[in-house]
């Protein structure tokens, strides 16, 4: 079983970001299932969560759900990461993620990029931004991310949609065949007893 988790950083509900992160769950799945492989995706949306990320930046003690959303990243054989783009760069909530995310969690960790925008002038989100991120978290980041900007997901599929599905389908590829190769994964984050709920620290201090 290969287990894939999918963080969005969508702001708004529809999202172009969540949708860009469902096409690539959809392309990543089918690739390896072509390997034979059983896939179970499992999705991280961070929107609902940003009241629990500023507090856990603010307190230092995540909440139960963002406990289970680190969980759930921890737990992954590979994380697709998503995160709409300003100013060139990801989303404060989606950076915010990761500066609580327990330190090692991602180490080793197949990771392939994904950014949407307005606009074409913010491609460089995942060069510039994204992929430094994840380097310096010790993720072994995909070779080829993709970037989707407003015009991409158009109507007309014979032009603007099918440029995007093609990129889609190619960096799908790329982590797939990734995936394969880095094999069973050594985790290095803490282990699950050391997510310890606010409350047991406090009852503990007193």
């Amino acid at each position: 079983m290969t287990k894939l988790t999918i963080i969005s950083g969508g702001l708004r509900e529809p999202s172009s970001t969540r949708l860009l992160a469902n096409r690539l769950d959809v392309a990543v799945r089918a690739e390896l299932e072509a390997q034979g492989r059983t896939v179970e995706s499992t999705f991280v949306e961070l929107r609902p969560l940003g009241r629990a990320i500023m507090d856990a930046m603010l307190s230092g003690f995540p909440t139960p759900p963002l406990e289970q959303a680190f969980r759930t990243v921890d737990s992954a054989d590979g994380v697709i990461a998503v995160t709409p783009a300003f100013n060139a760069s990801f989303s404060g909530l989606f950076k915010s993620f990761f500066d609580v995310l327990p330190e090692g969690t991602l180490a080793d960790m197949p990771v392939l990029i994904a950014a949407t925008g307005g606009t074409e002038r913010h491609s460089l989100v995942l060069e510039h931004a994204m992929r430094p991120m994840f380097s310096y978290l010790h993720a072994i980041v995909s070779p080829r991310g993709v970037y989707a900007a407003t015009g991409d997901f158009g109507t007309d599929e014979a032009q603007a949609g099918a440029a995007l599905r093609d990129r889609v389908r190619t960096a799908a590829a790329d982590y797939a065949r990734l995936v394969q190769g880095c094999g069973a994964r050594t985790r290095q984050a803490p282990e699950a007893e050391s997510f310890t709920p606010m409350e047991q620290l406090l009852r503990g201090s007193a």
